[in-house]
Formats: structure tokens, sequence, C-alpha cells
């Protein structure tokens, strides 16, 4: 840095003052363009966050509906290919926080997050959907 100040006083014929105030002209630039820059990041980011947000899909389940449940802890057959979606499960009871009551195929009934919840389409239901989006 110090050849550089060096340079700017000697371009300016060894005067102090004037090469203070060039200096203090490029400073105040980059502080313009930074905020600039960050004025244009956050612009940005809302964009791309309505995007997002405009791609997720809206799940809502009601009492009744036949769901699958992503079992995380799933150990028995280790593997990767292995599918650790089980089911399907009927929903008996919906809580406010998100929670459903969910019913076995034996009839044992457990509680479960909505967040590891998806919907079961059975192969009418599916074909049902696909001919829906062709039609539109």
């Amino acid at each position: 840095m110090e050849h550089r100040s060096y340079w700017g006083v000697k371009k300016l014929n060894l005067d102090f003052l004037k090469a203070g105030k060039e200096r203090m002209l490029h400073l105040n630039l980059l502080d313009e363009f930074r905020n600039e820059a960050y004025a244009n990041s956050s612009i940005y980011k809302a964009r791309l966050k309505t995007y997002h947000d405009k791609m997720i899909e809206k799940r809502e389940f009601s009492p009744g509906d036949a769901v699958l449940f992503y079992n995380h802890r799933l150990r028995l057959f280790p593997g990767k290919l292995k599918s650790k979606w089980s089911g399907p499960f009927t929903i008996k009871n919906v809580m406010t926080n998100g929670t459903m009551e969910l019913i076995g195929a034996d009839g044992s009934t457990f509680m479960a997050n909505g967040h590891n919840i998806k919907r079961f389409y059975t192969r009418e239901q599916q074909d049902a959907v696909f001919v829906v989006i062709l039609t539109e």
C-alpha cells in the first residue's frame, strides 16, 4: 500500500492535501459500490425466495386419507436402494401442530410428524391424475 500512496502523491506533484482528497473520493466510491451491491443482493434474495415459495406444494391432510410414512430409523435391511417409506397408513386424527395419528393395517395407532408423511395414491388414482394433467 505504501508504494500506491507514494505514487498518488507523486502524480499530484507532492501535494498531500490533493492526494488525501483523491483517496477519500476513492473510498467513498467503494462504499457506494458496496451499498449498491448489498441492495442488489437483497433484491435477488427476495425474488429467489418468492420463486422458491411458489414452487412448494401445499400439503393438507384430512382424516381418512391414505399416506406413506418416512421411517428414517429403519435399519432392518440396510441397503442403498431400500425404500424407507412404509405404509400405507390411514390418518385417524390431525392435530393443529402438524402431528398426525396414524392407523396401521393391523389396527395399531401411533403419532407421526406431518413432515414425514406423503399422500399414498393407488394405481387408479395415479392414472386419473395423469389424464387430468394431459387434458389441461
